[in-house]
């Protein structure tokens, strides 16, 4: 198969709503199958959400929403996911979810890829952030990469694109898609209101050349209103800003393949992969450039230009 037709989720999650949210992921598995998805991608942890209180400096906060978060995420062989697996398996599309996975008394940030037989594989993200591991748990560090009737997919969370080690296992694999799951771009009061996204974006369009990949790169939609919080040493504002999700796909060359959704709208983003231009050992296509602000450098083609004949 040469032509693959992929979707990038980019929506607000059902916050700690385990029931809400595995409705609101069939029915984008519906929406996606249905515009001629044969992939479609989800945020980091889309279920229940990111815990984003981490961020706040409430004692109460972090107590509060840790018990619900645990209540709320699932387990790996639960109901819920194969709810999910039968919607892939009735629409004949592959899913990769995102979802805090629960174990006994400890939360993972883990990733799940399903195919069109509903057969699903996880993993679970071997190295949270030092702020994620208020929450979350470490693990083995394995990979997921697998070979299906669409090519050969594989997928990493969020900060697991910072890391060179596994970038290098993960371009080893020869991927021919790579799923970067993103939990959405909201940043702490006083950061550079960039810097979320800034970064993450540039992280997606390096993976994409540096492993002459397709990359999918859903992100959650994060409303501030959802979750801000008065700081009780400065009333007048707020700790948590930003929250737009900004979906993109790109090709090996790091070029975008579909004008992104606007900032914070809720939809799913399509495009089309010509899987024989990720095949390696080829160097893909190479007219993107990376610059140092993480921004992204476009070089049009150029135009040929033929003087009369005299």
């Amino acid at each position: 198969m040469s032509r693959v037709r992929v979707a990038a989720v980019q929506a607000e999650p059902k916050w700690l709503n385990l029931s809400a949210g595995v409705e609101q992921v069939i029915g984008c598995i519906d929406a996606a199958a249905d515009g001629g998805a044969q992939l479609v991608a989800f945020p980091e942890t889309f279920l229940p959400g990111f815990p984003w209180w981490m961020w706040l400096n409430s004692v109460d906060w972090g107590g509060e929403f840790l018990a619900r978060y645990l209540a709320n995420a699932l387990t790996a062989d639960g109901p819920e996911l194969r709810a999910v697996a039968y919607a892939a398996r009735r629409k004949g599309v592959h899913v990769c979810l995102g979802f805090a996975e629960r174990a006994g008394h400890e939360v993972f940030m883990s990733q799940a890829l399903i195919d069109t037989d509903g057969k699903t594989a996880v993993v679970r993200k071997a190295e949270p952030t030092g702020l994620e591991r208020t929450v979350f748990s470490t693990s083995d560090g394995g990979l997921l990469v697998r070979d299906t009737g669409l090519g050969r997919i594989g997928v990493l969370g969020g900060t697991d694109h910072m890391r060179a080690d596994l970038r290098a296992r993960m371009h080893e694999q020869r991927e021919q898609i790579h799923v970067a799951a993103w939990p959405g771009f909201t940043v702490y009061y006083g950061e550079d209101k960039e810097w979320g996204q800034e970064l993450d974006t540039a992280a997606s369009v390096r993976y994409a050349m540096d492993g002459s990949t397709h990359v999918i790169a859903p992100v959650a939609v994060v409303p501030v209103a959802g979750w801000e919080v008065v700081d009780a040493r400065m009333p007048d504002r707020r700790l948590l800003r930003g929250g737009g999700g900004v979906s993109r796909i790109f090709g090996p060359g790091g070029l975008e393949l579909a004008a992104p959704l606007a900032e914070g709208q809720e939809g799913l983003l399509f495009a089309d992969l010509d899987i024989n231009r990720s095949s390696r050992p080829g160097l893909g296509d190479r007219t993107a450039l990376r610059v140092a602000s993480g921004r992204i450098a476009r070089r049009e083609p150029g135009r040929a230009v033929f003087a009369e004949p005299a």
